[in-house]
C-alpha cells in the first residue's frame, strides 16, 4: 500500500505523522519560542502598565475586577509597554492601510531608511574586501592596519554619527551620503574580518599544488583564494547588512530627519507614542530579515554557480 493510500485509510495516523515531522523540523521550536515570548510580553504589559491604570481607576473611583483590569492594561492609548495585539494592529494599519506616499506609512519610512542602508552596505562591502585583500597580501598592513580596524569598532556609533553629520553639513553635503557613511562604518568590519579568514582558508597542500603548477600570484588569488573565500564573504555580508541597517537608523536620529525608521522612533519618543515606536521597531526587524534573506539567497546562487554544494 502506498503512503497516500495509507493516509486516506488512516487519517489520524497521517495527521500524527505530519505533526511529528513538524515537531522534528525547525517550525515547531520557532513557533514555541515565539509563543513563549508573546506570553511573557503580555505578562510584562500588565506589570508595567498596571501602576498607571490603578492610578486612573483610583481617580475615577472605580474598582475593576482582575479580568477587566488586565484588559485595561492591554488597551491603554499611551502605555508604558504596549501589548502585542496593539503593536500588530498599528503595524498592519500603517503598512497595508496607508498610501505608500503617506508620511504615516511604515513602508514609506522603511524605504527611506533602506536607501541609506543599501548604499552604505555597498560601500562597506567594497571597503571591507579591499582591506582584506591588502591585509592578506601585505604583512605590514596586517600588523599595522588590523589593530586600528578593531579599535575603531570600540567607539560607540552614537558618538560618531553626530560628528559625521555636522562635518558633512558644514561642507554642504546632506541627505543620503552622511547616513550611508555611518552605515559603511558599521558594515565594513565584518566583511573585512570574514574576507581575511576566507582568503586565508585554502590549505597549505592546495597552495603547494598551485606552486607546482607554476601559477602566478594573481592566478592563485583568483583561482584558489577567491573561490575559497565566497562562503566566508556571504556569511559576513549577512552580519554586515544588518549592521548597515542599524547604522542607517542611528544616523537618522541626530539629523532631525522627518522620514525614515529612525525619524519615526524619534517622533514617537517626542509625543510618547509608544505603540508607534514598537511598530517602527517591528518594521525595522522585518526589513532586516528580508535583507539577510536576500543576501543568503544570492550567496547560495553564487556558490551553486561556482560548483559548490547547496546549503
Amino acid at each position: 500500500m502506498t503512503e497516500a493510500a495509507t493516509n486516506l485509510a488512516h487519517p489520524q495516523a497521517a495527521s500524527a505523522g505530519l505533526f511529528s515531522r513538524i515537531a522534528a523540523g525547525s517550525v515547531f521550536p520557532v513557533v514555541s519560542i515565539l509563543a513563549g515570548l508573546v506570553i511573557v510580553w503580555y505578562v510584562f504589559a500588565v506589570i508595567l502598565n498596571g501602576p498607571f491604570q490603578r492610578d486612573l481607576d483610583r481617580r475615577a473611583g472605580e474598582t475593576p475586577g482582575f479580568v477587566e483590569f488586565v484588559g485595561k492594561t492591554w488597551s491603554q492609548p499611551k502605555p508604558t509597554l504596549p501589548a502585542p495585539h496593539q503593536v500588530a494592529a498599528n503595524f498592519f494599519e500603517n503598512t497595508f492601510l496607508r498610501k505608500v506616499t503617506s508620511n504615516r506609512s511604515l513602508v514609506y519610512h522603511a524605504w527611506v531608511t533602506l536607501s541609506s542602508t543599501l548604499l552604505g552596505f555597498a560601500f562597506g562591502t567594497a571597503l571591507g574586501i579591499l582591506i582584506a585583500v591588502g591585509i592578506v597580501h601585505f604583512t605590514s598592513l596586517d600588523r599595522s592596519l588590523m589593530p586600528w580596524i578593531i579599535a575603531s569598532q570600540t567607539i560607540p556609533i552614537l558618538a560618531i554619527a553626530p560628528m559625521v553629520v555636522v562635518v558633512f553639513a558644514a561642507i554642504g553635503i546632506t541627505g543620503v551620503i552622511p547616513k550611508a557613511l555611518i552605515s559603511t562604518y558599521l558594515s565594513f568590519f565584518p566583511v573585512a574580518v570574514g574576507m581575511v579568514k576566507g582568503l586565508r582558508s585554502p590549505e597549505l597542500m592546495h597552495l603547494d599544488l598551485m606552486h607546482t603548477y607554476n601559477a602566478s600570484a594573481s592566478q592563485t588569488f583568483w583561482k584558489l583564494r577567491v573561490p575559497a573565500s565566497v562562503p566566508f564573504l556571504f556569511a559576513s555580508m549577512k552580519v554586515a547588512v544588518a549592521a548597515s541597517l542599524v547604522g542607517a537608523i542611528v544616523a537618522e536620529l541626530p539629523t532631525g530627519a522627518v522620514a525614515g525608521i529612525g525619524a519615526k522612533l524619534l517622533s514617537g519618543s517626542y509625543y510618547s507614542q509608544t505603540i508607534d515606536i514598537w511598530a517602527a521597531l517591528v518594521a525595522g526587524s522585518v526589513v532586516a530579515i528580508l535583507l539577510v534573506t536576500v543576501v543568503g539567497i544570492v550567496g547560495n546562487i553564487v556558490e551553486r554557480s561556482m560548483g559548490g554544494r547547496p546549503a
